[in-house]
């Protein structure tokens, strides 16, 4: 399902990390970079038997505060899973896939074609090899798992 100005919507599964298995379908959740954590029904959550863990404080446009239960459970989007902490979501909220999880699925998002792309390779921060040192530095004895490069 599809919105205007380039937002759309996925089907995902949550799972429970104790139970492995087990998961809950839901549907037409709103991809949404601009929110950091994923909003997942309470119910569904609570149907997999996971608990709340962590007290959440959030601020909408009107000034107000809400408070809402978290924790962490597994996401599946599209052949991909990954860990992250979801929002327990009660009636009224919105239902998010956010950019925490987007990253941890690997994947990007093609607004203009409404749909989510593999990011590719991770980045990675990677020692250098001792192929990278230079010769001065070899005939010195330093070796890269001694000292780190700057």
């Amino acid at each position: 399902m599809t919105d205007e100005m380039g937002t759309f919507r996925v089907d995902l599964q949550v799972e429970n990390p104790a139970r492995p298995g087990e998961r809950r379908t839901v549907e037409s959740v709103l991809v949404d970079t601009g929110a950091e954590l994923s909003w997942i029904p309470a119910g569904v959550l609570e149907s997999l038997g996971i608990e709340r863990r962590r007290q959440w404080q959030f601020r909408p446009a009107d000034g107000s505060v809400l408070e809402r239960g978290g924790n962490v459970v597994e996401i599946h989007v599209a052949g991909k899973g990954a860990g992250d902490e979801v929002v327990f979501g009660a009636p009224g909220d919105l239902i998010l896939l956010g950019s925490r999880t987007l990253e941890g699925l690997n994947f990007r998002v093609d607004p203009w074609n409404k749909r989510l792309l593999d990011a590719g390779p991770a980045p990675a921060a990677a020692a250098k090899s001792s192929q990278g040192l230079s010769r001065k530095a070899m005939r010195a004895g330093w070796h890269s798992r001694d000292h780190a490069e700057m």
